[in-house]
């Protein structure tokens, strides 16, 4: 019993220290896109909830797209498209 106490109190607290540090222990290769994941054809921007690029560690460059009914896709960032979209965007909230 008294085993099972220290092991339970040892996991709390590196719990604890490794949530006060904003350590994940989730794998960042899982924001990252691979070649089944991409999108090719252009999504339209009203079914765009929302974008975020990929982290540097990942192998491809991308650009991870949550649409409306929460489906995440990869987009290549370097798309026409795309392009006009973050543009469009960053235009608009800048004028707010």
């Amino acid at each position: 019993m008294k085993v099972f106490s220290l092991v339970l109190l040892t996991l709390l607290l590196a719990t604890l220290w490794s949530a006060s540090l904003g350590i994940s222990f989730r794998s960042p290769y899982s924001e990252c896109c691979y070649r089944d994941m991409f999108v090719r054809k252009k999504i339209p921007a009203f079914l765009i909830r929302r974008y975020e690029e990929t982290p540097p560690s990942c192998s491809r460059k991308a650009v991870r797209v949550e649409l409306l009914k929460g489906k995440k896709v990869c987009v290549d960032p370097e798309q026409g498209w795309f392009q006009q979209y973050r543009r469009q965007k960053e235009l608009t909230s800048t004028s707010m």
